[in-house]
């Protein structure tokens, strides 16, 4: 596990919130309360069943919500710049790829079908670095082509398959070019979006291993957005459980999936659900969001409920939103 860090944090999110509205003058809450901060080299991984609003997080970060979206809380960088606060020009000058690195979900739809991964790499390159377009001088071509391997290098991307398109690569290579373009600026935050979906096991376990050696070499914080569990202990320090658009326990990660184990009822549900555990899955489905019960969210789906779960919300406190955790 990571050591405790003396440096500001590299994230802290403060009540994070993000409604939608809809056509009728309704509201759909997101994301609702999100809270947590990430320390230089610490990996935190924000898990949950798919619909609860760990994407949506994610792109209230980069600043890349549709137009129906508010937002409300904070989530400062070390700096003390607000990214809900930021302007577009703000994020798209100074944030994105520079401050907040993305390594998307499905990368090969995020690469230009006409471009090979070398082209891609000194693109990105340029525009992080400030090189003019247009003819370079050869010391400026030398230098994309240096960091565009560097990047590479750094994402175990394979120098021979520089050249290639995407549509030549697997989707294992197709993930360390995406890991490689994340890499370019030097983020010290990187975002990672479901980055195992569709992969093979022995795939995951090599992207996340990756990614963990990035986080510790380099320093950074690495803030992965996942449903798959196996992943998440693999590389996660800080286990945070989203459930109906909140946080609804948040744990070291050894403590999470080794003693004393998780404390809220949907967080051991998740886990007993893993096929090397009791392989049950969580009965019944996560409410809409946009219809959400006034008490718990899950107690429709815990068998400890009382009527006090039903009727109210449980705060969370010391880590964990249960009434009887």
């Amino acid at each position: 596990m990571t050591p405790p860090s003396t440096a500001p944090p590299v994230l802290r999110v403060e009540q994070l919130s993000v409604r939608f509205r809809m056509p009728g003058g309704r509201y759909v809450e997101a994301v609702t309360d999100a809270c947590f901060t990430l320390a230089p080299g610490e990996s935190l991984a924000l898990v949950g069943e798919s619909g609860c609003g760990k994407s949506v997080l994610a792109s209230a970060l980069l600043g890349l919500l549709p137009g129906n979206a508010e937002t409300a809380g904070s989530a400062r960088l070390a700096d003390g710049l607000d990214l809900l606060a930021a302007d577009e020009r703000t994020l798209a000058r100074t944030v994105r790829g520079r401050r907040v690195a993305l390594v998307p979900q499905s990368p090969a739809a995020h690469l230009t079908p006409v471009r090979t991964v070398r082209a891609h790499l000194e693109e990105t390159a340029r525009e992080l670095t400030g090189t003019g377009s247009g003819r370079r001088p050869r010391s400026a071509r030398t230098a994309l082509r240096a960091a565009a391997q560097a990047a590479a290098d750094r994402a175990a991307f394979p120098g021979s398959h520089l050249d290639r398109h995407p549509h030549e690569l697997s989707g294992g290579l197709a993930q360390r070019a995406a890991t490689a373009l994340a890499l370019v600026g030097d983020a010290p935050l990187l975002l990672a979006d479901e980055p195992t979906t569709g992969l093979d096991r022995d795939l995951v376990e090599r992207t996340v291993d990756e990614l963990r050696a990035h986080t510790r070499a380099d320093g950074r914080a690495l803030l992965m957005i996942t449903h798959d569990l196996s992943a998440a202990e693999r590389i996660a320090d800080t286990v945070a459980v989203m459930y109906a658009g909140r946080i609804v326990e948040t744990a070291p990660a050894a403590a999470f999936f080794g003693r004393p184990g998780p404390r809220h009822p949907y967080a051991r549900g998740l886990l007993e659900a893993l096929p090397e555990r009791s392989f049950t899955p969580v009965p019944g489905a996560p409410p809409e969001l946009g219809a959400l019960p006034p008490g718990c969210a899950f107690a429709a789906r815990c068998a400890a409920a009382d009527p006090l779960c039903r009727t109210r919300r449980p705060a969370l406190i010391e880590g964990v939103a249960c009434h009887h955790a």
